[in-house]
C-alpha cells in the first residue's frame, strides 16, 4: 500500500495492488444524493451504504476533509467507483469502527478484503489508535470471511453477532 499527499497532511489517495482508497470529494456526495449517474461509476453504485455515506457528508461537509474519514473505493483499472470504506469517528478509548461495501456487481474479487485490510492497517497510524474493529452479523458469511482475510481476529460473538479487530500488535505479528 502506498499514499499519496496533497499540500495538506491528509492524504488524498490510499493505493493498494488494484484498488484506490480515495476520500470523496463535495460533487461526488452531490451526485450520490441526487442520484446523477456518473461514468465513473460501476453497475449498481451507489449502493444504499453509499448514500448513506453521501448524506453524512451533505449534513457535516467537516467530513469531507477527515484524514481517516470515509473514502471512495475505487477499481485502478477501470477508474470505476465500487464502493466506499470508511471509519466511524471519534476513537472510543483508542478504538475505531470500520465498516465497508462493494456494489453486487464488483463482490467476489477480493475487493472488500483488500480495502478492509490497507484502511485498518491506515487507520491504526493515526494517533491514540491502537484497535480497528468491525460487527459483523453471522449471518453474513462473506462478511466474516473479508475480516478474516483482511486480518481481523474474532474477538467476540453473542446474540448472532461478532466483533471482529485487527491491533498494533497484530502487525507486528508476521
Amino acid at each position: 500500500m502506498t499514499s499519496s499527499s496533497s499540500s495538506s497532511s491528509a492524504p488524498v489517495e490510499l493505493i493498494t495492488d488494484r484498488l484506490v482508497l480515495r476520500l470523496w470529494c463535495p460533487a461526488e456526495a452531490a451526485a450520490v444524493i441526487d442520484n446523477t449517474a456518473s461514468p465513473f461509476w460501476a453497475d449498481g453504485f451507489p449502493a444504499e451504504g453509499d448514500r448513506v455515506i453521501a448524506g453524512l457528508l451533505e449534513q457535516d461537509p467537516g467530513r469531507l476533509d477527515e484524514r481517516y474519514g470515509q473514502r471512495l473505493i475505487i477499481e485502478r483499472d477501470t477508474g470505476l467507483m465500487v464502493g466506499s470504506i470508511g471509519l466511524f469517528r471519534p476513537p472510543g478509548e483508542g478504538a475505531l469502527e470500520i465498516g465497508y461495501g462493494i456494489v453486487a456487481s464488483r463482490r467476489g474479487r477480493g475487493y472488500a478484503t483488500e480495502a478492509a485490510g490497507a484502511f485498518a492497517r491506515f487507520a491504526l497510524t493515526a494517533p491514540g489508535v491502537h484497535t480497528v474493529f468491525a460487527d459483523v452479523e453471522l449471518a453474513n458469511p462473506a462478511s466474516v470471511r473479508v475480516l478474516e482475510k483482511a486480518g481481523f481476529r474474532r474477538w467476540s460473538a453473542e446474540e448472532g453477532m461478532a466483533r471482529f479487530r485487527i491491533t498494533e500488535a497484530d502487525q507486528h505479528r508476521g
